[in-house]
């Protein structure tokens, strides 16, 4: 009797701990609401961008990308992401989708501007530029380069 008390003590205990896992990585796994103001701006193109990626400025974290929609009426990406509330961004500031690096995580990069008055919680950034497509990039490259190879072929035989 007291073995089967004492493993189903320890299948108690051990259960007991699996849930206090859990419960601490929900909590410390960023399931809480960012703190800041909320911000959206649209884009045509969002390559590799996703919920939880940086938004910086100068390069420094600012905030995060909180969620991502499809508009219907224009198809443009809309992206909403909030920023921390002692940043205050101006009216005129633009956002573009931009890498760490070649291989490197997508983040939303914003430029301040100048304006005088500042976004409010809610506010669209207007100014946006989308995420590059670096593979069409390369691909136009070399394409390219094999053209003008082949026209400075012909160019000597002209001649």
């Amino acid at each position: 009797m007291s073995d089967k008390l004492l493993e189903t003590l320890t299948g108690a205990a051990v259960l007991a701990l699996g849930i206090g896992f859990c419960v601490y990585a929900y909590i410390a796994g960023g399931q809480r609401t960012p703190e800041g103001y909320r911000l959206i701006a649209k884009f045509d193109r969002v390559d590799g961008l996703k919920r939880g990626s940086e938004v910086r400025i100068g390069g420094v974290k600012v905030g995060t990308v909180t969620d991502q929609s499809l508009d219907p009426q224009t198809f443009l990406a809309v992206v909403t992401f909030h920023i921390a509330g002692e940043v205050k961004l101006p009216k005129d500031s633009s956002a573009q989708i931009t890498s760490s690096g070649l291989l490197g995580d997508m983040y939303v990069s914003i430029q301040p501007g100048a304006d005088e008055e500042n976004l409010g919680a809610g506010d669209e950034l207007t100014h946006t530029q989308g995420a590059v497509d670096l593979v069409s990039l390369i691909g136009r490259m070399i394409f390219s380069q094999t053209n003008q190879k082949k026209d400075t072929s012909r160019a000597k035989t002209v001649k």
